[in-house]
């Protein structure tokens, strides 16, 4: 019988996190069919053996590479049978009606391309669960600190929405790779995501060719997931700052013109100035470690940059 929903988990040494991911899964109670697939990033850490062992209902891909997070999702869609792909992050661990809501939202939006659920924080609090797309002002806005002191503002705090509390369905540009419901007749109109986005960006370049292709981005609060943010990627945070930055700059790049990211990457570059000239002082004292290696982190992006 073909699934209605086929869930796509891409994991890369998140053993802990993805057993909770997929437990969460196994309790839910919905009316609708659904297949799951892992797509492991070539772990060491035992994720593979545990999803065979643990869950042999889930089907697994287990890469020999790690293939970033766009090449490993399209390797599961292309095998997905579902009506719906739902695109879910290892540390995210969806409600008990999540799924149900969302395909009934779905159902009664056919404009809808994709739809996001609430994210929350595994304290229960609000994370950020859609965007604006970003532009050169949203970027300047945040290497200046705009967004984080003026957050009710509509103009400096567009780009994460921060003047919204989040209650309410909206139509939106962007939602969160976390939880990301899209529609499988949409996918084959649209396309699969971009792979030469290795990490970050991906998810907001494809809800950008969905747009551009007249289907409609739907945020929707009523269903929740809570996602503990930064799961996997928690253990090479430096290397993932450069590649955050370096995915912007491809974005840019690949949609608004090659101008566009020359501009992106001055803003960039003069952010990097100050982290690692006057900025230094405090990230050097600091007793956080994450601190300490954001100064580095940052000194490598400026050194990096002219040839992003």
């Amino acid at each position: 019988m073909q699934p209605e929903v086929s869930i796509v988990i891409v994991n890369w040494n998140g053993r802990e996190l993805l057993r909770e991911c997929l437990e969460a899964l196994r309790q839910i109670v919905t009316e609708f069919t659904f297949e799951i697939f892992v797509v492991d990033n070539a772990s060491t850490d035992g994720s593979q053996e545990m999803v065979r062992q643990e869950f042999p209902e889930v089907k697994l891909i287990a890469n020999s590479n790690n293939l970033g997070f766009a090449k490993a999702n399209n390797q599961a869609i292309r095998l997905s049978r579902g009506r719906y792909v739902l695109l879910l992050n290892s540390d995210a661990f969806v409600g008990e009606n999540t799924i149900d809501q969302m395909i009934a939202f779905m159902e009664a939006h056919p404009e809808a391309g994709m739809a996001g659920c609430k994210l929350l924080n595994t304290d229960g609090t609000l994370q950020p669960s859609c965007t604006t797309f970003p532009t050169l002002f949203t970027e300047l806005c945040i290497a200046t600190g705009l967004d984080r002191l003026f957050p009710q503002s509509t103009l400096f705090g567009k780009y994460q929405m921060t003047y919204w509390d989040f209650n309410d369905i909206r139509e939106v540009d962007s939602i969160r790779g976390a939880f990301m419901l899209v529609r499988a007749s949409a996918i084959k109109e649209v396309g699969l995501m971009d792979e030469s986005y290795f990490m970050y960006s991906e998810e907001v370049d494809w809800c950008y060719q969905f747009k551009k292709r007249g289907w409609k981005i739907y945020y929707y609060p009523y269903a929740e997931t809570i996602h503990v943010w930064g799961g996997s990627v928690e253990q090479v945070r430096t290397k993932m700052l450069v590649q955050l930055y370096h995915s912007q700059i491809d974005f840019f790049r690949k949609n608004y013109g090659k101008l566009s990211a020359f501009f992106l990457k001055l803003i960039i570059g003069t952010n990097c100035l100050i982290r690692v000239g006057p900025g230094a002082l405090y990230y050097l004292l600091s007793h956080d470690r994450w601190n300490r290696q954001k100064h580095q982190a940052f000194w490598q992006l400026l050194r990096m940059l002219p040839a992003l």
